[in-house]
């Protein structure tokens, strides 16, 4: 991998991650349209750790009340009412469901559905229920509604994300919107909601990618590390932007960019132009 991809991927990943438009379908379609080798899903899983980084940098008074309440509540019977305790819980809920998922379809991750056709197709059908959320929720609700059948409903929706195209941003804050939050709660808590599976994977990938066994694409570790701290920088941005868009906008400039990505995409695959 050269500067230039490392760069460029890194920039994409971290746009990308937080805005409901599917990180992993970009990093998948940008090299194919740049005429680039596939970087592969370890080095995706890899970077967003750089996107991870920003988010716990971003939301860091937040998290440490909410981690100070989890533990407190663990020997404490009373502070488990605290809302900071029940996110913590909420949180380690709403993660099971992609963990597991993850980890029993990790081969057709990595492989089958990183096809551009699959991707072109879920970008659009995902972009309707995206569009039928905006359209439908009565965003009545805020974070401090949040409860354990939400955390484990948006769970469910954040393991539909596993397949490049759904973005993962996109499927937990469209379930939130279909909880009837607004859309700066639902998006605060999908990005709490993402810093243990993402951690998590990108650890386990980084590992694996360092690995004898492992025979997908080598990045190298100087172009790994830079696209990881282009990642962090714009995904940073990427974070504020969206909460500062999203308390007077809605989520349609999206729908309609993922139908047209998706649209395009099909196309081109079709013509040959990519592949």
């Amino acid at each position: 991998m050269s500067a230039i991809e490392a760069i460029i991927l890194g920039i994409v990943q971290g746009l990308t991650e937080f805005l409901p438009i599917s990180s992993t379908a970009h990093v998948r379609i940008v090299p194919a349209l740049l005429g680039w080798e596939d970087p592969g899903a370890a080095f995706t899983a890899v970077i967003q750790l750089g996107t991870m980084a920003a988010v716990v940098i971003y939301f860091r008074k937040d998290l440490l009340q909410i981690a100070k309440a989890w533990f407190v509540s663990l020997r404490d019977v009373e502070a488990r009412a605290s809302h900071d305790a029940k996110m913590g819980w909420y949180i380690i809920l709403g993660t099971l469901p992609v963990g597991i998922c993850g980890l029993a379809f990790k081969g057709q991750i990595e492989t089958a559905a990183r096809s551009l056709w699959v991707i072109g197709i879920v970008m659009i059908l995902f972009s309707l229920i995206m569009a039928a959320a905006d359209a439908t929720a009565t965003r009545i609700r805020d974070t401090e509604d949040i409860n354990r059948s939400d955390a484990i409903f948006i769970g469910i929706w954040q393991a539909f994300a596993l397949i490049p195209g759904v973005s993962r941003s996109g499927s937990t804050i469209t379930a939130g919107l279909f909880r009837g939050l607004n859309e700066v709660a639902a998006a605060r808590y999908s990005f709490l909601l993402s810093i243990p599976a993402v951690v998590a994977s990108g650890l386990f990938e980084l590992k694996s990618m360092n690995s004898p066994a492992h025979h997908g694409p080598h990045p190298g570790l100087a172009m790994t590390v830079l696209a990881t701290l282009l990642a962090f920088a714009s995904g940073y941005w990427a974070i504020s932007f969206l909460l500062r868009w999203l308390t007077t906008h809605n989520l349609r400039p999206f729908v309609i960019y993922r139908i047209a990505v998706g649209v395009l995409v099909l196309l081109l695959a079709a013509t040959g132009a990519i592949s």
